[in-house]
């Protein structure tokens, strides 16, 4: 599988279409097709849209695969909740056995909420998974009746669900890749959409975001910092740089683009071998042995998955998303001017969902 996704992702982030996504534009012609009746189905009514008595804020991107969703979700919850906000937060739980709709707990087992909910459960607000977000958004508020606002990590596409606020996230260094719908690109919708969006969300490698760099009118700029290391095993273990520069050391990536993670550790002086997993992948303890290794290097996107097997060697680099006040400020005059949300904060929710 990590051939197959490798090699996808060289078709997909090639400069120019190769012969085998030349081969699958009729496909992607197809699903294109299909994706923009679904949407104008929803948009019409022929399909029915849920929504819920309080706003809703919808994080997702136009591409397969990771595009910094999850941080921005974890950035914009904790800056919603200092303004006064009482946020919750919805996932499809992407990678997990179960298909019931679930509270996630940050001690839970990836296996049951999946990878990226456990991270966003750090956050200290209510998240829950489902196989429909809606049905989740109505279980979480049901249990939390003083959520206020509904944040939903994914979903652009997931249009059952009615939103108040769209953000669309894009990693200004892939960019659109080679420009072509699934199967033959990465992109779930065409670039168009987002002229339809509230905000999109560029994600930069430039050392902080700069707003006077925004090259059309609602784009924001958001960069991902990383935080001290932490150890998988034992949290009050002190990570030694040093090893860093061995070449015994390994780092291990399962994410959309593993690269990113790889080039962040080796502007750090990061010396030893780079090991790419799929994303999402569910990790065994024969994946992590890499005997003679000093240390084994993660994201904590894998670090979560690899909890009930992790030794002293296994250290993780939490990342934290900063992102453009400007953003917040658009997000919070969009739900103080919702009449759902006017009417949430002087009547209270019942939890349950109107069409």
């Amino acid at each position: 599988m990590t051939g197959v996704a490798a090699h996808l992702s060289r078709i997909w982030y090639a400069p120019t279409a190769t012969p085998l996504a030349q081969l699958l534009r009729p496909l992607s012609w197809l699903f294109g097709a299909l994706a923009a009746l679904r949407r104008a189905a929803y948009r019409h009514g022929v399909l029915r849209r849920v929504r819920l008595p309080v706003p809703v804020v919808v994080v997702g991107n136009i591409m397969a695969g990771g595009a910094g969703k999850t941080p921005l979700v974890a950035a914009l919850v904790e800056a919603l909740r200092d303004r006064g906000w009482h946020p919750g937060i919805v996932s499809r739980g992407y990678g997990r056995d179960a298909t019931d709709t679930r509270a996630v707990h940050a001690s839970d087992d990836a296996r049951d909420a999946g990878d990226e909910p456990l991270i966003l459960a750090a956050t200290g607000v209510p998240v829950w998974v489902g196989p429909r977000r809606a049905s989740a958004a109505q279980s979480l508020l049901t249990a939390h009746p003083d959520v206020d606002v509904i944040v939903a990590d994914d979903g652009l596409q997931h249009y059952a669900l009615a939103r108040d606020v769209e953000i669309a996230v894009i990693d200004a260094a892939r960019g659109f890749g080679n420009g072509l719908l699934m199967p033959a690109g990465p992109l779930r919708e065409p670039p168009s959409r987002l002229e339809s969006v509230d905000a999109v969300v560029r994600l930069s490698r430039a050392p902080a975001p700069d707003p006077a760099a925004r090259p059309v009118r609602g784009a924001f700029a958001m960069t991902q910092q990383p935080q001290p290391w932490r150890n998988v095993a034992d949290s009050s273990l002190a990570f030694d740089a040093r090893v860093l520069q061995d070449a015994a050391t390994v780092a291990l990536a399962g994410i959309a683009d593993p690269g990113r993670f790889f080039d962040a550790l080796r502007a750090h002086g990061f010396a030893g071998r780079a090991k790419a997993f799929p994303d999402h992948h569910r990790y065994s303890r024969d994946d992590v042995a890499f005997p003679g290794a000093p240390a084994v290097l993660m994201t904590e996107k894998d670090a979560v998955k690899c909890r009930a097997f992790a030794d002293a060697r296994m250290w993780m680099l939490p990342i934290r998303a900063h992102i453009d006040p400007a953003l917040v400020d658009l997000v919070t005059e969009k739900l103080d001017g919702s009449e759902i949300a006017r009417d949430a904060r002087l009547s209270g929710h019942q939890g349950t969902a109107h069409p």
